[in-house]
This record gives C-alpha cells, sequence and structure tokens, in this order.
C-alpha cells in the first residue's frame, strides 16, 4: 500500500512532492523517492531506505532544480527495503522513470523475457520490470508507450511515469490501485489519496480503472485503453484534512474494515489460481520435507494466536498433519518438544513481536524448520526464518487488528492447501472446489459490510452493558475468542469467549436476565448443537444476537436478533463470520465514545516482553 504523487507546474517540484509523500506517511512506508526532471533535461532520481525525513536531507545536501517530477513512498512487497529497492525505477539510460503502487502478478515471466531481450535488472521488485517494458514500447511518444506496457502487465497498478524525452510531460493510469487526479490553476498533481493535494486544489478526478492520465502545459487530458478522450466530472474535496486521510471514513479502524476484502484478493494473489498449482512465493520446502513431517507448532501473540487457531483446524482437517497452536509467551518457557521434523509457523503482523520472535530463535536453536507469516518486508521474523509468506495487508493504522488478522487467515489456508497439495490429502477436485470460494471471498465479505445497520442498531442497545458472551462450537469458538478480543480492546467491556459445549461446566452461572451474548452457529454439522447451546442461555433471560449461515433461518427462532453470512465451505468460515465481530466492537465502543484507534494501554506492536 504505497503512496504516490507526480506533479507538473511553474513551481519547484521536490518541495511539492515531499510534502505530499508527508501527507500520505499514514499509509506507511518503509522507503522513499523522487524522480525529477531537471533544468538539463535529466532524470534526477534520489531514494532511500527509512523515514521521509531521509530523503528531506539528501535533497537538502542536493537539490533538484525542475518543474516536473514523481514520488514515491514504498511499502515494501517483493525485496526487502533497501535504497536499490526503493522507487522510482528507471530504465537502464536513466530516461525513464517510474513510481508503482500494486503488485505486477506476472512479474516473473516479464522479467525473464526482458532478461533475454538484453535488458538488466538492479532490484529485488516487481516494479523494475515497467519502466524496461516502457522503454521497449518507447518510439517517440510516452502515452502510447504507456498504454502498450500495461496491457502486458497482470496484476494491480497505479503508475506514475516521466521521461527526459519528453520532458513536459506525466503519465500515469490505474487498475486495482487508487490513483487521483488533483486540477490546480497552472499546474497538475496525481496521487495515491486526496490528502497529498488538499494544500494545492480541493478540484480532483477520481480515476477509474484502466483511465489513462496525460498531464503537461495544456492541463489534463484522460483517455480510454483505446487512446480515446474521456470527460469526467470534478470532484470537489469538502472534507478536512484528517477525515481525507480516512478516505471519508470517521476512523481508520473502520476504513481498514472495508478495505479486508482488497486485503484479502491481494493476499490470495497468484497464489491461488484456477487450474494452477498452489504458489508460495520464495517458500523453498519441499514436497519430500513435508511428507517428513510429523508435527506442526503455530505460536503467535493476541490476534495472531486467534488466526493461528483457525490455522490448526484447516492444517489438520486438510493435511492430516497434527499441529499444536500456543501462545508465543507461554512457548518460549517452557520446554517444548522439537526436532528435524518439526515445523514451526509463526504468525506476526509487524514480525517484531518480543516473544514470537523468541520462539522462533528456540525452534531454530533445536534444527526446527520455521515459516513465518508477516505482513512486513525485511522485519526480523522474515529474516530469521527459513521461510517467509507475507500478508499483502498494507499497514494497519489501528491498534486493533482486522485486516491483518483477515490475510492472515488466508495465508494459513493457502498453506494448508499447499501442504494438502504435496501429500496428497486432497484430490485435485477437492483442492480446486476450496480454491473457488477462496476466490469468492472478497465479494462475499462486501456482502456481509452492507449489513452493518442490524449491527449498529445492536450495538446501540447493548453498549451500557457490563458484560457480554460469545459462544461458539469448532471454528465459530475460534471465532467467538478473536471477536471478544476486539470488543475488549476498543469499547472496555468485560468480553468472555467460551466453547458452547463448556457452558454447563460453569459459565452459565454468570447468565442472567439481559446478559449479553452472541453466538455464532455458523458450522452446518454443529448448527443443532448450538441451538440447543442457545436455548440454554435465553431460558436464562439472555438478550442473543445469532450469526448463521443464509439458509438456517431457524436459529431465529431462539434470539433475540439474526445476522446470517453468506453461504461458504465451512473451514472458510471464519472469513466472513469475524467482520460481524469487527463491526459490533467498532459500534459499540462508537456509542461509548471511545477512541477506536487508539485503545487506551494498547500500542500496535509489542516489541517488549
Amino acid at each position: 500500500m504505497c503512496g504516490i504523487v507526480g506533479y507538473i507546474g511553474q513551481r519547484q517540484a521536490s518541495s511539492i512532492l515531499v510534502e505530499g509523500l508527508s501527507k500520505l506517511e499514514y499509509r506507511g512506508y518503509d522507503s522513499a523517492g523522487v524522480a525529477i526532471i531537471n533544468e538539463s533535461n535529466n532524470i534526477d532520481v534520489k531514494k532511500c531506505k527509512g523515514r521521509l525525513a531521509n530523503l528531506e536531507e539528501q535533497l537538502n545536501e542536493n537539490p533538484i532544480e525542475g518543474m516536473i517530477g514523481i514520488g514515491h513512498t514504498r511499502w515494501a512487497t517483493h525485496g526487502e527495503p533497501s535504497d536499490v529497492n526503493s522507487h522510482p525505477h528507471s530504465n537502464e539510460k536513466q530516461t525513464i522513470s517510474v513510481v508503482h503502487n500494486g503488485i505486477i502478478e506476472n512479474y516473473i515471466e516479464l522479467r525473464e523475457w526482458l532478461i533475454k531481450e538484453g535488458y538488466t535488472f538492479k532490484s529485488e521488485t516487481d516494479t523494475e520490470v515497467v519502466p524496461h517494458l516502457v522503454d521497449y514500447y518507447y518510439n517517440g511518444n510516452l502515452l502510447e508507450a504507456v498504454m502498450k506496457t500495461v496491457k502486458k502487465l497482470e496484476g494491480s497498478y497505479a503508475l506514475g511515469v516521466v521521461t527526459s524525452e519528453e520532458s513536459d510531460k506525466v503519465v500515469a493510469v490505474r487498475k486495482d490501485s487508487p490513483l487521483i487526479v488533483g486540477l490546480g490553476e497552472g499546474e497538475s498533481f496525481i496521487a495515491s489519496d486526496i490528502p497529498a493535494v488538499l494544500n494545492h486544489t480541493r478540484d480532483v478526478y477520481l480515476l477509474e480503472d484502466n483511465e489513462f492520465v496525460l498531464m503537461d502545459k495544456n492541463g489534463v487530458s484522460l483517455f480510454d485503453t483505446e487512446g480515446n478522450k474521456i470527460e469526467k466530472e470534478v470532484f470537489h474535496v469538502t472534507w478536512d484534512a484528517a477525515a481525507a486521510e480516512k478516505g471519508g471514513f470517521d476512523h481508520f479502524m473502520i476504513k481498514e474494515i472495508y478495505e479486508q476484502p482488497k486485503a484479502i484478493r491481494d493476499t490470495m494473489t497468484s497464489r491461488i489460481v484456477k487450474n494452477e498449482s498452489i504458489k508460495l512465493d520464495d517458500i523453498t520446502i519441499t514436497k519430500e520435507q513435508i511428507k517428513n513431517i510429523d508435527k506442526i507448532y503455530i505460536v503467535a501473540c493476541g490476534t495472531a494466536y486467534h488466526a493461528g487457531i483457525v490455522g490448526k483446524y484447516a492444517i489438520e482437517k486438510l493435511t492430516r498433519i497434527p499441529v499444536e497452536i500456543e501462545v508465543a509467551s507461554e512457548f518460549r518457557y517452557r520446554d517444548p518438544i522439537i526436532n528435524e521434523k518439526t515445523l514451526m509457523i509463526v504468525i506476526s503482523q509487524s514480525g517484531e513481536t518480543a516473544d514470537t520472535l523468541a520462539a522462533l530463535r528456540e525452534a531454530k536453536r533445536q534444527n526446527a524448520r520455521v515459516i513465518a507469516v508477516t505482513n512486513v518486508v525485511g522485519s526480523s521474523v522474515s529474516r530469521e526464518a527459513d521461510d517467509v509468506l507475507y500478508t499483502w495487508a498494507g499497514p494497519e493504522i489501528a491498534v486493533a487488528s482486522t485486516k491483518a488478522y483477515e490475510t492472515q487467515l488466508i495465508a494459513m489456508y493457502i498453506i494448508a492447501l499447499f501442504f494438502a497439495e504435496n501429500k496428497e490429502t486432497l484430490s485435485e477436485e477437492e483442492i480446486e472446489d476450496i480454491k473457488e470460494e477462496m476466490l469468492a471471498l472478497p465479494e462475499k465479505v462486501e456482502k456481509v459490510l452492507e449489513g452493518k445497520e442490524k449491527i449498529k442498531e445492536f450495538a446501540a442497545n447493548i453498549c451500557n452493558n457490563k458484560n457480554m458472551f460469545l459462544l461458539g462450537r469448532g471454528l465459530d469458538y475460534a471465532v467467538a475468542l478473536e471477536g471478544a478480543l476486539k470488543i475488549k480492546e476498543v469499547s472496555y467491556i468485560h468480553s468472555d469467549a467460551y466453547a458452547a459445549g463448556e457452558l454447563k461446566h460453569g459459565p452459565i452461572a454468570l447468565i442472567e436476565d439481559g446478559t449479553v451474548v452472541i453466538a455464532l452457529s455458523t458450522q452446518e454439522r454443529l448448527f443443532e448443537k448450538m441451538v440447543s447451546n442457545v436455548k440454554e442461555v435465553t431460558t436464562r433471560g439472555a438478550n442473543v444476537f445469532g450469526i448463521a449461515m443464509e439458509g438456517h433461518t431457524e436459529i431465529e427462532k431462539t434470539v433475540n436478533e439474526s445476522y446470517y453470512i453468506p453461504r461458504t465451505i465451512e473451514v472458510l468460515a471464519p472469513i466472513l463470520s469475524v467482520v460481524p465481530m469487527q463491526l459490533m466492537s467498532y459500534y459499540t465502543a462508537i456509542e461509548k465514545g471511545c477512541d477506536v484507534d487508539k485503545p487506551r494501554n494498547l500500542a500496535k506492536s509489542v516489541t517488549v516482553e
């Protein structure tokens, strides 16, 4: 989830680009850079790893004079954070520079083809294929070259391109990654998000997929894929800067909840493809090594631990390999049985969680193989693990994790399917059925989000309660644990999750008239048992919100309010059923006036014991 800016006008581009990038810092980044066409009509590139301040320092020491340029803050997906992997990327002659937000799925194939055509590569990024492709197609018209280039690209992209051969132009295009055009007086801008241009203009074009932009001294022209000019309405921004950073949402937490369909889709990109083998990027574990595994540990903390519980269910069900799930802070202080046949999977959004990192090191010390699931390229767990599977959630700003959890679940399903494929514990048809359902999940999450009003209404009615209980069986219990954590984190209501079968072993003593209970009932084979458990609490006066799959309307007979998620394969249900829990926690907290993005006493990453 990178940040792109571009400028053409009568002012010095350098300061405007850096200012624009600073307004996109909320998106998260690990490096920054600019490419400016200088007064000699050459492209001058400055880029470096780390904070934007590092780039500013370089530009202060060696200023670039020029009134046209592009800039970028990078959130690494392909290649670790480094000066070389930073954007902008250029062709060998340094006559073309590109900034890119997104993922080029077929970059390996394009890279190999370009190498055969005589091109050389300096970075590990997927983006570097783009300036070389533009160079390959360039014949005096930058817009045409970019149009031909994107026809070769598969994946998501927002691109900003300049060339010293046409030093009075900026060309841009978007597909599945955000890009807007700012319309100033005698100047024009491109940016990943509106905050980058608000100090200069409030009039913007909101680009749709496959729309091209040509900015020059005459202003802005828009084109379709065939090169035909198109007209768009100007959108006038009325938000303040803070609201604009949140894309019009009131808080980052709800914005990130709504970003989940894209995050899920991105994490599956190039890994889950119909009628193709599962791809795990650079993971090198072999079929023989997978067959040799006799036990898997999944180790994590907090929300990542709850994702690991779902991972345990999925891996055991699909591969028949025994899995133990442990809280990292406990695992590291006991004497676990680990050997060379043990596989450890560590899950950490930041990749810097202290206890998880310590558990990883202990496993490595005892010769276990370690796969890291993390959202941050170049993080400690990604560097120290044998293999790493990145979740492409983009940065999370809100402390309470939402989209990171969903992408961690997707990562666990991908690993489970990869192992099942290699162990041949599932038929090809069974694997394809699961893949098909996985690919449908983003649209189904969108459908769940459409039902927010019912959740919002229930949250308003129960926000003053002191206690809340969540019940579930099987995978529903795993989701109940995550739901209870979210409610605790942001609304400060005491909330506990229980395996519904344990009700009569103690927890039912806490149920009294008006007690709020959320009952998850999405597992087909356990539905009737859950209905019985719900009856046990409703007869004692509980106020029950029931969540089930579409078609199970019988639940309405035993609950106060019901909510249905789209039908899917049982093992995938957590992807959908956790969304009502996230919304419930958010709206309950809002009703109470809590700071949902920065809950008291909590930090985003726990990097100390």
